[in-house]
């Protein structure tokens, strides 16, 4: 690689000196830094086992912290290596970054009791891969194409599969026992086989009821066994169990994302590589396991639900893992933490932020991509390019590209000015931090996607980037800022490679320098007043797509609003209030998350969504959009209601007969005259008068 130690240095403020093979024969300086006690940073991820045997046999470095950084693949091996100095120096400082505090743990217990379900051979078959190490239970599904081993070595349940929950450590099976053949009492001796005339009981030694014709030879056959019982009633089962591996062409879950501990391969063909691997993942699956918490949830941001009517729906609709679900008695979403996988693709499409991603935390994100950016630029780099990918499945991607480029004389390689920039998962990040580059000093972020990923997650980002697209297209701002790219291996290698050729967008003159939020509409509203003072043109407004966006107005039908204020109790972001002293609607449109909840409350249907972006400082003021004079009472001339209102409850119940005459008066009045009337008239039968 063409490395220019000095270049690098003056960018990162530290000496550096060049090494050529630190991992042979120049050890011996990797053993020097270690003795320093400070922090190591190796710029080497292909030898990283190699220097972590040789730190765990130098004396003293136990406890010296050693980060490792990819600056080959992702920059040395490009085919403009000589001029990626500075994306080579920004990966090198945010290798430098402090890791994220610790956060909250999920922890999973497991005992290795593992569920097999499956046909009976190919069941048992991947039983005997396991029983080694784990404590093994077969659910047969048919006796498959040999039918089951004569030698019984593990529990066998047969009978109908009701449901499986759960997840590692946690799994319920249930079904249903309806078979005259109990599996515990059967021996395998095969008499019942050899007596039935039908050939009714199969390997599986179940019986076929469409085929037995009831000649009960195999009750005679099995003889003091007695496992034989045409009269023993149906019976519904439940039994735990720490892991699943699921042999059936269709799988016990639906959801793209499997809960952990379930392992579903379709088929048991012999060395068939997806089953080997589940059968090396099922054996280390014994013992305590913890993961991070990787969401928060703040029930009072969120936008789900007010008074039983359902708004923001769009976290539930987005996860991969089904770990999330509508309480809308307690008028919130409920995350699982225990099925939740961490693609923070909840997160990114929450308009409020009521879903935060919590490892790393939006304002850790925020300082990494504010340091790559600028350190970029520190070093004389221009038109930064974000890629942000997985660090597994897109780091591969990134690993077979650098190889390809450096071999393939075809193949460019990562471009000097495409920073990459791996993640937890690629739908972990959202708008305010792609928008927060973009005000750093990004010319384009770019999201690669794998085979890894939900379709849902496309289709989310693709909407989050629509609408950060037509701000950022509203404002002046030339080209094409944000992009999905799809690649599936190394098939898709040639098109990668073309995609991040394209030529860089327009960015802001000047970069932002503050810091990224907690808060997602905090950093929003950071990112949009940066980008606003930058903006070649400031319009008055922006359309935003209807679809997705965490921005905009209110359109009222004046003519049919009453002013009832339902939909102020129903707003969870505070964008709509009421004004104690006069009848009025205000609103503030900051404060809007387009949640929906104030038009599917309002009883007239006199309010819908108007996605934009204003840009003068009314988007941030209280602005009336509805007012009417009060009603006052007919008798006390007190101010009560609206006269829009109470008309149009008079106008309702004219034609009711307890609402006529004086009775019609009291809806004009005021509750306390409304009393005072009803026991000061003298024509009013009251029910003490009843006899």
């Amino acid at each position: 690689m063409p490395l220019d130690a000095q270049t690098l240095g003056v960018a990162l403020h530290e000496p550096l000196t060049l090494h050529s093979t630190l991992c042979r024969r120049q050890a011996g300086a990797f053993q020097q830094a270690l003795a320093s006690g400070d922090e190591v940073v190796v710029a080497c991820t292909q030898e990283s086992r190699l220097f972590q045997e040789i730190a765990a046999q130098t004396a003293g470095a136990a406890s010296v912290p050693i980060r490792f950084v990819n600056i080959r693949e992702t920059g040395g091996w490009s085919k403009d290596a000589a001029q990626a100095s500075p994306k080579i120096a920004a990966l090198l400082a945010v290798a430098h970054l402090p890791p994220p505090d610790p956060v909250p743990t999920v922890s999973y217990q497991s005992a290795g009791r593992v569920l097999v379900i499956g046909a009976l051979d190919a069941a048992e078959q991947a039983a005997a891969l396991l029983a080694d190490t784990l404590d093994v239970t077969v659910f047969s599904q048919g006796a498959g194409d040999n039918g089951g081993a004569q030698e019984r070595r593990y529990p066998v349940l047969t009978g109908k599969l009701d449901r499986l929950t759960g997840w590692l450590g946690a799994f319920e099976l249930g079904w249903t026992q309806s078979n005259a053949i109990d599996l515990d009492l059967c021996t395998r001796c095969n008499a019942c086989l050899a007596a039935c005339p039908e050939q009714a009981i199969g390997f599986d030694y179940q019986i076929d009821n469409a085929l037995c014709q009831s000649h009960r030879a195999c009750v005679t056959a099995c003889g003091v066994a007695g496992a034989i019982d045409f009269t023993r009633a149906p019976q519904t089962l439940t039994e735990r169990f720490d892991l699943v591996l699921d042999l059936r062409a269709t799988p016990a879950f639906s959801q793209h994302a499997l809960p952990q501990g379930y392992f579903s391969v379709g088929s048991v063909a012999p060395g068939r590589t997806d089953l080997m691997t589940a059968i090396v993942r099922l054996r280390n699956l014994v013992g305590t396991f913890e993961k991070p918490r990787f969401v928060a949830y703040k029930q009072k941001l969120c936008a789900h639900s007010r008074n039983t009517q359902v708004g923001c729906t769009a976290c539930i609709d987005v996860c991969s893992a089904s770990a999330i679900r509508s309480d809308t008695k307690r008028q919130q979403v409920v995350v699982n933490a225990n099925l939740c996988v961490g693609c923070g693709a909840c997160t990114t499409v929450c308009p409020s932020g009521a879903m935060a991603y919590a490892y790393p935390r939006p304002a850790d994100q925020g300082r990494t991509i504010k340091t790559l950016l600028s350190t970029y630029a520190r070093a004389g780099g221009q038109h930064a390019a974000l890629l942000l990918h997985s660090q597994e499945g897109g780091a591969r991607l990134m690993g077979d590209l650098g190889r390809a480029a450096r071999l393939d004389p075809a193949t460019h390689g990562v471009p000097a000015r495409v920073l990459p920039l791996a993640l937890h998962h690629g739908a972990s990040v959202g708008l305010e931090l792609w928008l927060a580059a973009i005000a750093f000093g990004a010319s384009q972020v770019w999201v690669l996607l794998t085979e890894e990923d939900a379709p849902q997650y496309r289709e989310a980002l693709q909407t989050q980037m629509d609408v950060a697209q037509a701000i950022l297209s509203g404002l002046g701002y030339a080209g094409t800022h944000l992009r999905l790219l799809h690649a599936r291996d190394a098939r898709d290698l040639a098109a990668l490679d073309a995609d991040l050729q394209a030529p860089p967008a327009q960015g802001v003159a000047l970069p932002a320098s503050f810091t990224v939020q907690a808060d997602k509409r905090a950093t929003l509203e950071l990112v949009l007043d940066h980008l606003i003072a930058q903006a070649p043109l400031k319009p008055d407004a922006i359309a935003l797509p209807a679809k997705g966006s965490p921005l905009g107005a209110l359109a009222i039908n004046t003519d049919a609003c009453t002013l009832c204020l339902s939909c102020v109790n129903a707003c969870p972001s505070a964008a709509l209030q009421d004004n104690p002293l006069t009848p009025q609607l205000k609103f503030i449109e900051k404060n809007c998350v387009q949640c929906g909840l104030c038009v599917s409350t309002c009883p007239e249907d006199a309010l819908a969504l108007q996605p934009r972006l204003l840009l003068g400082a009314q988007r941030q003021e209280a602005v009336v959009i509805n007012a009417m004079p009060p009603y006052v009472c007919i008798r006390c001339s007190k101010p009560f209601g609206t006269l829009k209102g109470i008309e149009a409850m008079v106008g309702k119940l004219a034609g009711h007969a307890m609402f006529q005459g004086a009775a019609a008066d009291r809806l004009k009045m005021c509750g306390d005259c409304r009393v005072i009337d009803i026991y000061s008239a003298d024509n009013e039968v009251k029910i003490t008068d009843i006899r």
